[in-house]
């Protein structure tokens, strides 16, 4: 079939299930997608969409486009992921994904490499989704908690994710801090806004405070740093956090299963090319001031 273009447009389309989102996925007009759907449905002779109110929803037709499509795009993501990784030069793009509460300690190492080697260019990816190596999504990944399983992936520790439970000036400063793990009753907290998170040390949140307790809550690492920065209530931080900011009190002492392990995370297939094994190496040298252990 000579028309992938067209396929791949459907493929968006039900993917994100309305033509906007196709078209600015794919950085074209929305007069493209719809012209590239209906000239599909023309070809095959069948609907590929009901179309509604809300977006675009796949018919039966339509999902069976739908897969061929994914399976497509994968394997050229792949392949572009394995293209722009491989050789020997320190060039050409480099990409790394962890959490965003990772920002503050990678950024002046991705930086630092960067200027290492100008001819790379640095694309770090943060959030919570975890970007597919096998694809091609990122070169290096940094991951907490327990070692990754994926297939045909290289994991290695990068020491442990220390947790503390920090309390801002401002928050002390009205509200005093808990002499005890039984004084917490007549205190506030920031946390997740989704309270089956799965963390360690916010599963001990969830068995030692009350949930009405929880009063700012969040989904961005960086806005719960901020909050109890602020004084908005007692929260969980990375322990590096106060080596910006010393201001902050550690409430109690931390507990072992509160941390987690950091791992670094490479697809066997570009674990060995020469961009690679620069930055992995520039980057366990740096990672030892993190104070992580």
């Amino acid at each position: 079939m000579d028309n992938w273009d067209e396929i791949r447009t459907a493929y968006q389309v039900a993917r994100m299930g309305t033509v906007s989102g196709a078209a600015e996925v794919l950085g074209v007009h929305h007069a493209t997608v719809i012209r590239h759907i209906d000239a599909l449905e023309t070809k095959l002779g069948v609907k590929l969409f009901q179309r509604h109110a809300r977006g675009y929803t796949p018919t039966e037709a339509g999902e069976d486009m739908l897969r061929v499509g994914k399976a497509t795009d994968d394997q050229f993501s792949q392949l572009e992921g394995r293209i722009k990784g491989g050789g020997d030069a320190m060039s050409g793009e480099l990409v790394v994904t962890s959490l965003e509460s990772m920002s503050p300690l990678l950024v002046p190492v991705l930086t630092e490499f960067q200027e290492a080697h100008p001819d790379i260019v640095v694309r770090y990816l943060t959030g919570t989704r975890l970007f597919r190596l096998e694809y091609g999504e990122a070169h290096v990944a940094l991951r907490a908690g327990p070692a990754p399983e994926e297939l045909d992936n290289v994991v290695q520790s990068l020491g442990r994710l220390e947790i503390g439970l920090f309390a801002g000036a401002a928050y002390i400063d009205k509200h005093g801090l808990p002499k005890s793990e039984d004084d917490l009753a007549g205190h506030r907290f920031v946390g997740p806004d989704d309270s089956r998170v799965k963390a360690p040390f916010l599963q001990w949140m969830n068995d030692n405070v009350k949930r009405d307790q929880v009063v700012f809550r969040t989904t961005d690492s960086l806005a719960n740093e901020n909050a109890v920065l602020a004084g908005a209530g007692i929260g969980f931080l990375p322990r590096w956090v106060t080596i910006e900011h010393p201001e902050l009190v550690e409430v109690f002492p931390a507990r072992p299963e509160w941390s987690g392990q950091l791992w670094l995370v490479t697809h066997v297939d570009l674990h060995r090319t020469t961009k690679v094994q620069g930055f992995l190496s520039f980057l366990k040298e740096r990672a030892k001031g993190w104070s992580c252990e």
